[in-house]
């Protein structure tokens, strides 16, 4: 084998060799859930007696609809959060019993209280509230809007 050669073959080989781990290292899985945009014109009602609505008959706990997360809280008021998280959109904001109730995107850990305020900050920057929406209980009915 000529030098020129042996070269030739020990780069390709010696970038392969660098390049395979890394290939196989670098790559993270990819976060649960979609990148959304927040929604708009918020403006809708949810049957408290219905099936959908279910978990907000105890203390705790929620649901989500039209990119919304309904919560009656640990003191039993509802309250009506972005289901999108302000750190990078993605659609999993939820309500945890977490110091009195927070809620909580588990693609990067944002937390935010109950009034919408970040409770930390991710990747160095600073975390943006997210936003919170009027609820109004009308019997059975219970109005989310904006």
């Amino acid at each position: 084998m000529e030098r020129k050669e042996f070269l030739r073959s020990l780069g390709a080989g010696a970038a392969f060799a660098l390049t395979f781990p890394c290939l196989q290292g670098c790559s993270k899985d990819e976060p649960a859930g979609n990148i959304v945009e927040e929604p708009t014109g918020v403006d809708f009602t949810v049957d408290l007696t219905s099936q959908e609505a279910q978990p907000l008959a105890t203390n705790g706990g929620f649901i989500l609809k039209n990119l919304v997360v309904i919560v009656k809280n640990l003191e039993g008021e509802y309250i009506a959060a972005s289901q999108v998280c302000s750190h990078q959109a993605y659609d999993q904001v939820r309500f945890v019993n977490q110091n009195g109730g927070i809620f909580y995107c588990d693609v990067h850990g944002s937390r935010f209280a109950q009034n919408g305020s970040p409770l930390n900050q991710v990747d160095n920057s600073p975390a943006k509230p997210i936003k919170v929406y009027n609820t109004e209980l009308n019997g059975s009915m219970l109005r989310i809007f904006e």
